[in-house]
């Protein structure tokens, strides 16, 4: 099993109890859980392998990322009552997986020989995208849209940092653990301290 299938192992689970924790909150059915679990969990990495061709898309390869995101979607079934904040610890985990999979993304384009904005931008979809899909679905407004908050912003300084440092450190795991670094930090301090961007305010014009 190859980094990119660890990594893309790890996202895929993470990503699922946020997704489940997300359906919870809909008050689905089973089959609803183990839905939305699977969009959240496997859309972004779906995306990226087929803009790449990569084929087969990684969770054909590897069916045990199905089986992964329905056990966290079946886990989720049983212990969300018992979550004081469910919303709170969606924020969480969905921090820890955009981490994990905003690398999943640039070791596959690096894998597969790609230009490093092109390697920024795999990983950027790779972390994004399931969230995107899962609160679409859910007619939610999407988390990576909400009131400028450090998501995308997060996801690209993570994916930045990793194709950047892989130009000049041979090392793997030394760039790919800096870009999850930085996602989770700046991730992190979005939730903590309430870091976001300037939102855009419309002035009339002058008369």
């Amino acid at each position: 099993m190859t980094a990119t299938d660890l990594l893309d192992l790890a996202s895929v689970f993470v990503f699922a109890l946020s997704g489940a924790l997300v359906a919870s909150r809909q008050q689905l059915d089973p089959v609803g859980f183990g839905f939305v679990a699977c969009l959240t969990a496997l859309g972004g990495g779906t995306l990226r392998d087929l803009l790449l061709d990569r084929n087969p898309v990684f969770w054909i390869a590897e069916p045990h990322s199905i089986l992964a995101a329905l056990l966290a979607a079946a886990l989720v079934f049983l212990i969300a009552p018992r979550l004081e904040s469910r919303y709170k610890a969606i924020r969480w985990l969905d921090a820890v997986a955009l981490s994990s999979a905003v690398v999943a993304g640039v070791s596959a384009a690096h894998e597969t020989g790609q230009s490093p904005m092109i390697v920024t931008i795999m990983g950027m979809i790779t972390g994004c995208f399931g969230g995107l899909m899962r609160d679409v679905v859910c007619n939610d407004v999407p988390l990576v849209l909400r009131h400028g908050e450090f998501y995308v912003t997060a996801a690209l300084a993570g994916s930045v940092t990793s194709a950047l440092l892989a130009l000049v450190i041979a090392d793997s795991t030394v760039y790919l653990l800096a870009g999850a670094a930085v996602t989770f930090a700046l991730r992190g301090g979005s939730l903590l301290f309430g870091w976001k961007l300037p939102n855009y305010r419309h002035e009339p014009p002058k008369q």
